[in-house]
């Protein structure tokens, strides 16, 4: 067969297993349907169908069509965390500034200090930093996997529990925000190559210059030109962080971040990730699962992945239990608010992704990262949905849970 068909073939594959299984298994409630196909990509990689089924799995999965499935991929995360970028409010978090800096700050550093301890541990044993990582990359870039927020899942998740368009949702949208801008600035140090120093600081200058005359121009144009001209940013500011070595999803995320979501209308915004989350990104979920490995063995792999899982969501729960405690919330918020910021799958999966391109982390520790991202996503509903029941009743937390007007 052409390579082409049996690229046909890969796509089929793609899209019909996880919907099947979502749509027969009914999982929505632990795992939406994103969950499941990252789960899928998994299935599909060389650890599970390559070893039960190789000749399948070497037949489909061919070199010429992983190439091809990697570029759709790489425009697709791109596009997703540009959008990402773009729905960031930090405004609102300004105003609130003490608050969301407080508890932005603690649900962040803790998760952050525990799993760095973890990743210490880990240094102990062969097998999970990259040829090239830095015993204080691997260190930080695995204790910030495991304090990462996913904004983009929080807000699926959050509108399935009617919990989105209410005072205490924006709240935590805002935490979740000024968490979002952090994990990128500590990747960006993370992957800082001294030896191309000058290039990185020669893209930061020529990046501030052209976002002066980038925010300039949008404004004056009108918004059908307005998404053509963000597509053609979004891959200039890739192409210059990779070619300065900081890999080309800082700068998607940097192209998104200095664009002002009122440029665009709303619907066709929401619309544009519903599509792209749709289209592209199970592309992205199934070049994942072909990038885990468990050549440390499934047993050594799935005890990381609980260590790293404690971590994280002990973590998060510590350090909001720790900020409610200093702002005076009601009693049961923190433990809330602490398991919806907990979530990860998607940005985690893209933060992971980035520390395995810069071999800062083995294919095992990356499948390890993917296991704890999985995990901690599918626990939120289940723990949230009867929390939120509860404080819904008390009479101090009424008004924050009700829809906000208009």
């Amino acid at each position: 067969m052409s390579t082409t068909e049996v690229f046909l073939i890969a796509m089929a594959i793609i899209f019909f297993v996880p919907y099947v299984l979502w749509r027969l298994g009914r999982t929505d409630y632990f795992a939406p349907l994103v969950v499941v196909q990252i789960i899928t990509g998994i299935l599909l990689g060389p650890g599970v169908l390559g070893k039960a089924y190789p000749q399948y799995y070497e037949f489909v999965f061919t070199a010429d069509v992983v190439k091809t499935l990697n570029g759709l991929a790489w425009w697709a995360v791109m596009l997703f965390v540009m959008i990402a970028g773009i729905e960031l409010d930090l405004r609102k978090a300004w105003e609130k500034r003490r608050e969301s800096g407080i508890t932005a700050g603690l649900a962040l550093s803790v998760p952050m200090a525990l799993g760095a301890v973890v990743a210490v541990a880990m240094l102990g044993f062969p097998g999970w930093i990259g040829d090239k990582g830095l015993p204080w990359q691997f260190v930080v870039g695995v204790g910030m996997a495991c304090a990462v927020t996913a904004l983009p899942i929080l807000i699926l998740l959050m509108e399935k529990l009617e919990l989105l368009r209410t005072p205490m949702g924006q709240r935590i949208l805002r935490y979740a925000s000024l968490d979002d801008v952090a994990i990128w600035g500590v990747l960006a140090l993370v992957l800082m190559d001294w030896q191309r120093i000058g290039r990185q600081g020669l893209f930061l200058v020529a990046f501030g210059i052209a976002c002066v005359l980038f925010r300039r121009l949008m404004p004056k144009l009108p918004e059908r030109d307005r998404w053509f001209v963000a597509l053609v940013w979004l891959a200039v500011c890739a192409l210059g962080a990779d070619w300065c070595g900081l890999h080309f999803m800082v700068g998607a995320f940097l192209a998104g971040v200095v664009m002002d979501a009122h440029w665009f209308d709303q619907e066709k915004l929401d619309g544009l990730r519903h599509n792209v989350l749709l289209v592209m990104m199970p592309v992205f979920f199934l070049s994942t699962g072909l990038k885990t490995a468990w050549s440390m063995g499934g047993a050594a792999v799935f005890l990381a992945a609980a260590a790293l899982l404690v971590a994280s969501v002990a973590g998060k729960l510590l350090g909001v239990r720790l900020a409610g405690r200093i702002l005076g919330w009601a009693p049961g918020e923190a433990s809330m608010i602490g398991w919806l910021l907990q979530t990860k799958a998607l940005i985690m999966i893209i933060f992971a992704n980035v520390l395995l391109d810069k071999a800062i982390i083995t294919s095992a520790m990356f499948t390890a990262l993917l296991l704890m991202a999985i995990g901690s996503t599918m626990l939120t509903v289940p723990v949230v949905a009867p929390k939120l029941r509860r404080l819904a009743r008390a009479p101090g937390t009424r008004e924050e849970l009700a829809p906000a007007a208009g």
